[in-house]
């Protein structure tokens, strides 16, 4: 069809000297095949031709109507000025029909053409000028009123509907020829051979034509800002930590970080606890190497002959220290219960992972540095701002003589490298470090102070039952992977950054980020 509505339009330009209409030319060509032969004959510079968009009014069968026989009010007066006594209210139907009467009296009233004497109707004028059907004749001749008021009021009136229309405007072009002369796409051997080369017309190039999209994979924006914290963490000498595992023991969650059994945040409100199986065992080596890194990679192998872990050393410790004291610490003084700490749940922050950690280190303590980026899970009313699973941030810094203002110093240094700086800090708590911080930068686009992170110094009573050395500090430190990314991509909604209603082609458009750059 393309290639027969080419020769159609050539013929078209040949009988007139100027341009003519799509519309008039070929009313009956759809828009596709119409856009095609334009293109193919505008690459060859054979036409020249201009899109022309325009909205066109339609009449509803009602309208035709008005506009065959005239409009209710019209009908109303007519059939009232016939009734030289007067038309009795309840003929009225019977003569202009239900519905003229019903909406032709009410605005013949309203326009003064009729007036009311007791049960009768009577003429109040001689003459009338119908301008609803005079509106719509002209909207049936031209498809448009010169009055926006009035194609809106028709429109309220459900008397017309508006149609987007495209039209083309087409003139001979300066190579304009009467007849399409076929073009050979692809050079053959037969060509070459016979010399046909030389007399046939070869398509040209097209270099503006759009190439073909090329479907390729793409980097979810978490994972870009995450690559960038993990540079970060390995510039200034961090180790990965495994975190492969998502489900915990209240014992590594909660329990060895010296938080109380009975504090909210292992509420069922807070915390999603695991019914099958309903209870692990207590803490004890791993009978294999079972850790991944975040992203499923093996951590290296310890060295042979590496001291081993007391564990039940550890827990018998832990336990004493929550429910006596221990380590110049009064503790909490409640009975510990066991099950309690061997209940499995979501972990709900990463640094159970941290404490496994150290733990291991307490078997050969040095200075160590120690970071960790994965899923945690918390059962959090789901908003603009929170998710029941989100991406933790974490890092810990093992070393002897450690000090708040070492740790306030890193911080600086820590956040300069994502291009915050002049941060504050506000004392905070958490049950398992003392001191602790809040920490906040200005964000530029919102024009105030917002919480970045959390920090603080691991408490005595969490360190020293692993085993760890009186005069080993132990900085910690933690934020949200989202919030930066949303602050980054200019995203509002947590929603629209990790879940089901993630828009696939924002993923696929989303640009590089650097976090020190603007």
């Amino acid at each position: 069809m393309p290639s027969d509505l080419t020769l159609q339009v050539l013929d078209a330009l040949s009988h007139v000297d100027g341009s003519i209409l799509s519309s008039d030319a070929f009313p009956s060509v759809d828009f596709t095949t119409i856009k095609s032969a334009l293109d193919r004959l505008g690459s060859r510079e054979m036409i020249i031709y201009r899109q022309i968009d325009r909205d066109e009014a339609n009449l509803t069968p009602e309208a035709e109507g008005i506009a065959a026989e005239g409009s209710h009010e019209a009908k109303v007066f007519e059939a009232v000025r016939q009734a030289v006594q007067g038309l009795k209210i309840a003929d009225l139907p019977g003569i202009v029909g239900k519905e003229s009467a019903k909406v032709g009296q009410g605005k013949a009233f309203k326009e003064g053409w009729i007036k009311k004497d007791k049960d009768l109707l009577r003429a109040a004028t001689d003459d009338i000028q119908d301008a609803s059907r005079d509106q719509l004749q002209i909207i049936q001749r031209t498809r448009t009123h010169p009055d926006p008021k009035v194609l809106q009021d028709l429109r309220k009136r459900k008397l017309i509907t508006m149609q987007k229309v495209i039209t083309f405007e087409i003139k001979k072009g300066p190579n304009y020829a009467a007849e399409f002369v076929k073009e050979e796409t692809d050079l053959t051997a037969d060509m070459l051979a016979t010399g046909a080369w030389k007399t046939v017309k070869l398509k040209p190039y097209n270099f503006k034509a759009m190439g073909a999209p090329t479907p390729s994979g793409a980097l979810h924006p978490l994972n870009k800002v995450r690559h960038e914290f993990r540079q970060i963490f390995f510039e200034m000498g961090f180790e990965e930590m495994p975190t492969n595992r998502y489900v915990e023991t209240g014992f590594w969650n909660f329990d060895a970080l010296f938080v109380p059994q009975q504090h909210p945040a292992r509420d069922l409100q807070d915390t999603f606890y695991i019914s099958d199986p309903p209870k692990a065992d207590r803490p004890r080596a791993d009978p294999m190497k079972t850790e991944q890194l975040a992203d499923g990679s093996i951590p290296p192998p310890e060295p042979q002959g590496a001291p081993q872990q007391d564990y039940d050393s550890y827990w018998n410790s832990v336990k004493e220290v929550h429910s006596r004291g221990k380590y110049g610490s009064i503790g909490y003084r409640y009975p510990f219960r066991d099950d309690e700490a061997l209940k499995l749940v979501l972990r709900t922050h990463t640094t159970a992972v941290s404490t496994y950690m150290l733990h291991k280190l307490a078997a050969d303590p040095r200075p160590a540095r120690y970071f960790s980026i994965d899923r945690v899970f918390r059962n959090e009313t789901v908003d603009a701002t929170h998710l029941a699973e989100f991406h933790q941030v974490e890092g810990v810094i093992a070393d002897f003589g450690l000090t708040l203002g070492g740790l306030i110093g890193f911080m600086e240094v820590f956040f300069a490298k994502m291009g915050i700086r002049g941060l504050r800090f506000k004392p905070a708590y958490n049950p398992y470090t003392e001191p602790s911080m809040e920490i906040f930068g200005f964000h530029g686009g919102l024009g105030k102070w917002v919480e970045i992170g959390n920090s603080g110094m691991f408490r005595p009573e969490m360190l020293e039952p692993m085993g760890l050395p009186r005069d080993m500090r132990v900085y910690g430190w933690g934020l949200s992977l989202e919030r930066p990314t949303m602050i980054k991509y200019g995203v509002k909604n947590i929603r629209e950054l990790l879940g089901h209603k993630v828009d696939l082609n924002f993923i696929e458009s989303n640009p590089a980020v650097r976090l020190e750059k603007d």
